[in-house]
């Protein structure tokens, strides 16, 4: 048993403020029956519940799309600093994870979600999944350098970097030099690590994109929403 208004936010039909209007207004029907309650409890194995007539059916997994800031930790708890999941308490989903991470001070795209089968495989590195970070520089950085990012470098594991894709981008507000750098892989601190062997250092740095997934840019820092279904679905075929 859950209340009503957890039930639709599991559905991906709106944020927990959106989906109470939709109650307020009489747009859900738990076995034929109006809900003017958000608060209503619904047994989601055995009650027929439909939203604007259409019958939803019961997920068990929970997917969210956070714009992470800076100053906030990857991770489920932290004795010190505000975390991810703190970000999406009131969600109050049992389960819910980061995908991956990104530094402290890092900011951009990060799938939330308590389905670990698909975590797995966005991280497996048989994947090689692409993940895209704007990366601002401190220097200007030149064609040769950027060649030899492309191909891989050594940042002191065993191993060089995998090829990676390179673009330049306009430079930002401050005039400063502004790349893009899609990685196949996720060593940490990586791409810091990959512009301080060409002799370069990140002064901001954004994830864009993983596998099929965007940063919705109507999301500001520290805003979230339920993955569609179509980009549930491009991850799902990473």
């Amino acid at each position: 048993m859950q209340r009503i208004d957890k039930f639709l936010c599991d559905q991906n039909l709106g944020t927990r403020k959106q989906v109470k209007e939709f109650i307020k207004n009489g747009m859900v029907t738990i076995n034929g029956e109006t809900v003017l309650k958000p608060e209503q409890h619904v047994d989601e194995t055995a009650d027929e519940v439909s939203f604007g007539g259409r019958v939803l059916n019961y997920s068990e997994f929970c997917y969210y799309m956070l714009y992470k800031p800076q100053d906030v930790v990857s991770a489920t708890t932290d004795g010190r600093s505000v975390t991810v999941v703190d970000l999406l308490k009131p969600e109050n989903v049992k389960g819910l994870a980061p995908v991956g991470r990104l530094d402290k001070d890092t900011e951009g795209l990060l799938l939330m979600t308590n389905d670990g089968m698909l975590t797995h495989n966005l991280l497996s590195p048989r994947k090689h999944v692409d993940k895209d970070y704007e990366v601002h520089l401190a220097h200007e950085i030149t064609d040769a350098e950027l060649k030899k990012l492309e191909n891989g470098v050594d940042i002191g594991d065993e191993t060089r970097t995998l090829p990676a894709v390179i673009y330049r981008d306009e430079p930002d507000a401050e005039g400063r030099c502004v790349i893009h750098l899609v990685l196949h892989e996720g060593r940490f601190h990586q791409v810091k690590r990959m512009l301080e062997a060409v002799g370069n250092e990140v002064l901001f740095l954004k994830r864009i994109s993983m596998g099929s997934l965007k940063l919705d840019e109507t999301l500001e820092p520290g805003e979230y929403r339920p993955l569609t279904a179509q980009e549930l679905e491009g991850l799902q075929n990473s």
